[in-house]
């Protein structure tokens, strides 16, 4: 599974980059993260519990940094063992732009799962990676935006809202 897009954050790309380095703001924005823990300057180990359609799981796994360009951006690694859910592993190339204000955070992702996950069928854990990332970076938006005394910037236009989003909006309005 690919996945790109990007956030428009109202911060400083200095502050975001502090923020994609800081433990303690990462753990907060990551779904289901239930621990988050630096291991090295560039290692972290991680315990996040996930619902995809009707598996639950809770995945140890590691994460790490790579090509590391403060505070321009890096490229993000990892792995996760889920019991007899399977397993996930992926990586992202994040970069970080000035964009008038704020700062353009752009990703570049790719995914793969095994096992019972594997099963669910590609169309539902695309969904559900394009609906926890979308989850990711509006709180990381929120966190990092709030910290930084700036007021909430709206999504980029380069950004492509999601289906399901657009039915919610043309259903109820919102």
């Amino acid at each position: 599974m690919d996945m790109t897009g990007e956030e428009r954050i109202a911060a400083s790309r200095d502050v975001v980059w502090a923020a994609l380095n800081d433990v303690a703001v990462l753990k907060q924005c990551i779904p289901g993260c239930e621990s988050l823990e630096k291991t090295s300057d560039t290692d972290m180990a991680a315990r996040v519990k996930l619902q995809v359609g009707p598996v639950r799981a809770a995945f140890t796994g590691k994460v790490t940094l790579s090509d590391i360009d403060p505070p321009n951006g890096y490229r993000i690694s990892g792995e996760g063992q889920g019991g007899v859910a399977g397993y996930a592993k992926g990586g992202a190339v994040v970069r970080l732009v000035d964009d008038g204000a704020g700062t353009l955070l752009k990703y570049e992702a790719k995914a793969d799962v095994g096992g019972k996950l594997a099963q669910l069928g590609g169309r539902l854990i695309d969904s559900t990676a394009k609906k926890l990332a979308g989850e990711f970076f509006q709180k990381f938006g929120e966190v990092v935006g709030a910290g930084s005394g700036g007021a909430s910037l709206s999504p980029s236009p380069a950004r492509k809202e999601g289906w399901l989003r657009r039915l919610w909006r043309r259903l109820f309005g919102r």
